[in-house]
């Protein structure tokens, strides 16, 4: 399990989440309208919960029904990255 981005984050985009998370597993492209969460990566520390100023982040089957579909697209998302593309996250954190 993971925690999902949802609906309230869209246009919002504050990076709080991803000064918090300890394993850097929060992502977006700068044209992208929301954060995800990579589901392979997350430790399910809840870090980024508290800090979301819209309340746009729940544990997987917490999502409201309403949002149900963040989970998939949430998964889709890094789905579709490359394994260089997910590695360069990685990298990116390793130098912090």
């Amino acid at each position: 399990m993971a925690y999902i981005i949802t609906q309230p984050c869209i246009g919002v985009k504050d990076a709080s989440c991803v000064d918090v998370c300890p394993v850097d597993c929060i992502h977006s492209a700068e044209d992208d309208e929301q954060y995800y969460i990579d589901p392979d990566i997350c430790i399910d520390c809840e870090a980024c919960v508290p800090v979301c100023p819209v309340e746009a982040i729940f544990y997987e089957e917490d999502v409201p029904e309403e949002w149900r579909d963040f989970t998939q697209k949430n998964r889709d998302y890094f789905a579709a990255k490359t394994d260089e593309e997910r590695r360069a996250f990685r990298t990116r954190t390793e130098r912090h």
